[in-house]
Order: C-alpha cells, then structure tokens, then sequence
C-alpha cells in the first residue's frame, strides 16, 4: 500500500492518472479480488472498522476516539486494534504510555491508548485475540477496512467532502484503495467530515444502495488568548492544510506554513529551523496532537520544539448524538447473529 498521496490524486484527472492507468487497473483487480475471497476469522466480540474509500487522512482516527467514548458512556469496554503504522515493533503489543514513543508504536496508537486499551498488530487477528484476552468487548479497528482478516461486524467508512475520492483512479494512478464498488458492496454505513461538495456523489450511490449517511464535523478545542495571534503552523500528517484550516477557524493567523510527510519524525535540523524561523519572525509555534505524540519522549531539540509549541487538540463531533450509538449497537446486533449461526 502507497503510504503518500502525490498531489496530483488530489486533482482533476491529468496525465499522471492516466499514464499509471494499467498499472491502477491491476491494482483493482488483485484488490477487488482479495476483499471478495478473503477468509476472515471471528473473535467472541463485536469488530467496528473504522476506514476509509482513499489512501490518506480523512479522520479515522478522530473518529474511532469519538466511537469509543460513546462505547464507554454505554458501560462497555471497548479496545483499539492498529497496525501500528510507523513504528518498529513488529510483534502484537499492548500500548503503554509510560514505556513506548511513536517510533516504537506509531503516533496514532499513542493518541488512542490516552482514550482506551490499545494494542498494535501486523496480524490483526492476532491482536484481536489479545484485546479479548484482555478483557475488551468492543473491538474498534483503525482502518484496514480493505485488507481485514477478522469478520467485521460493522464497517464505518470516513469520507473527507472537502477531498472525497480525489481524482477517482485507483492506487496508484490515485488515491482509491479497491473497486468502489466492492467498497460500497462490504461497507455498512459512510461518515461525511464537513460541509463540502467533492463526496455527494459518493454519498448518493450509497443512498441509493440502502447504506446510512452520518454527518460529523472536526471541532478544535478552544484555545483562550489565541484569536489574533501569529503563528508558525507545522504539521506532518496526510492534509496539513486541514490543519491550517481549523487554525484559522480558532482565529489565528497563519503566517508561515510548514509541511511534512504523514508520520514524519523530525530530525534536528529541521527542528532547529522551525524554531529560530518562529523565532525571527516573532510567532507562535503551533501543531497537532499527531505531531506532539512524535516529539514526546524525546530530549534535546525535539523536547524544546514540544515545549515552545502549542498543541491543537481537535474532536470529531456526530451531528446526531445517538449515532455512535446506533453504530455500536448495530455492531453487537451482528455479532450476536454470527455467534448463533457458529453454534
């Protein structure tokens, strides 16, 4: 799987697009082929998947968190199942806070095991079976909708309507990870993140097809003092311009941007320039929770970036409050039918 996502699958269909065509279609078929074939094992307790349509962010993450909490108000225990993209450890691992930075674990495990027992696996089965073994009865999977080895009893896909399905074609031609049409056959229901255009197309094939449309947004938490203020926005995640977005949104003023790859650990040197950048210049150092996890941990430069900057901590936010109810329970309902037809 294509881990970045050039510029151009962000665009109207060019030349790229169309000279990587043959490759996207073979691309198609053996993924196509591979979410109709896969065998899937079954754990004792409901599987939520939380994915998406495209390589790249579109608030997995954030949404999975948000589902979780909703797990917790129910009385349930629930558990996150990554991959553990970006970090070193190859074996199935329990998250600690206290013992393992991102290079070890990954960023975005470290955000979910502040919200719930978590647990990294290559093999995801294996990693289901560990979050049983430790007592969780929901099992929340960040992505890997497209690839899954587990039954999933309910498959939530995030789609960004800023960015929707960028130019269309798949991997890696663009940014679309299987067949839409196997996608939309397997998944259970869409979540639209913000109020723009480029997913209604999307959104109307799925309503046709009979799947629920939910409707979130990403909402930053306050920051006092900060409307006005002049900032150095840094940020090394899928779309950073997301980030500089809802920075402004919390009434800063971006006047430097500074993008990195997703997952990017710093080194020191660029440290060093974003800091004596901030620092000619007057401005405030600002970046995202995914960034921050990256830097913890850490001494030397990366302690005094982490320290010098302020974090924006942002929620996904359901239009509808009983929706990530509805989602979990949908999720038991499954459950409770595959464990009676296994019987």
């Amino acid at each position: 799987m294509v881990s970045e996502a050039p510029p151009f699958w962000w665009e109207k269909p060019g030349w790229q697009a169309w000279l990587l065509s043959p490759f996207s279609l073979i691309y198609g078929k053996v993924a196509g082929r591979r979410m109709q074939t896969a065998t899937r094992a079954s754990v004792p307790v409901p599987v939520l998947c939380i994915g998406n349509f495209t390589v790249g962010g579109a608030g997995k993450t954030p949404t999975a968190i948000a589902i979780a909490r909703a797990a917790l108000d129910k009385g349930l225990k629930p558990g996150f199942l990554s991959r553990g993209y970006g970090g070193t450890l190859d074996v199935t691992t329990l998250v600690d806070l206290d013992q393992h930075r991102s290079v070890d674990v990954g960023d975005e495990p470290l955000l979910l095991a502040r919200e719930a027992t978590t647990v990294i696996s290559r093999k995801r089965v294996d990693g289901a079976h560990r979050l049983v073994g430790e007592g969780v009865n929901l099992i929340i999977m960040d992505d890997g909708f497209q690839s899954a080895r587990l039954t999933l009893d309910y498959a939530l896909l995030v789609i960004d309507t800023r960015r929707g399905i960028g130019n269309g074609h798949l991997v890696p031609g663009g940014p679309v990870r299987a067949p839409m049409d196997e996608q939309m056959r397997q998944l259970s229901a869409i979540l639209k993140v913000g109020d723009g255009l480029a997913a209604d197309a999307i959104v109307r094939t799925a309503a046709r097809a009979g799947k629920p449309i939910f409707v979130s947004s990403i909402q930053p938490r306050p920051q006092p003092n900060f409307a006005g203020k002049r900032v150095l926005a840094y940020a090394g995640i899928a779309d950073p311009n997301k980030f500089y977005r809802t920075v402004e949104a919390l009434g800063g003023v971006v006047v430097v941007k500074r993008s990195f790859q997703d997952h990017h650990h710093f080194s020191d040197d660029e440290i060093q320039d974003l800091v004596d950048e901030a620092a000619k210049l007057d401005l405030l150092l600002v970046t995202t929770a995914k960034d921050a996890v990256r830097l913890a941990g850490h001494h030397g430069r990366a302690a005094e970036l982490l320290w010098s900057s302020l974090v924006i901590e942002i929620d996904m936010v359901l239009d509808d409050p009983n929706a990530a109810g509805s989602m979990i329970d949908a999720a038991i309902d499954h459950c409770r039918r595959r464990t009676l037809q296994q019987k």
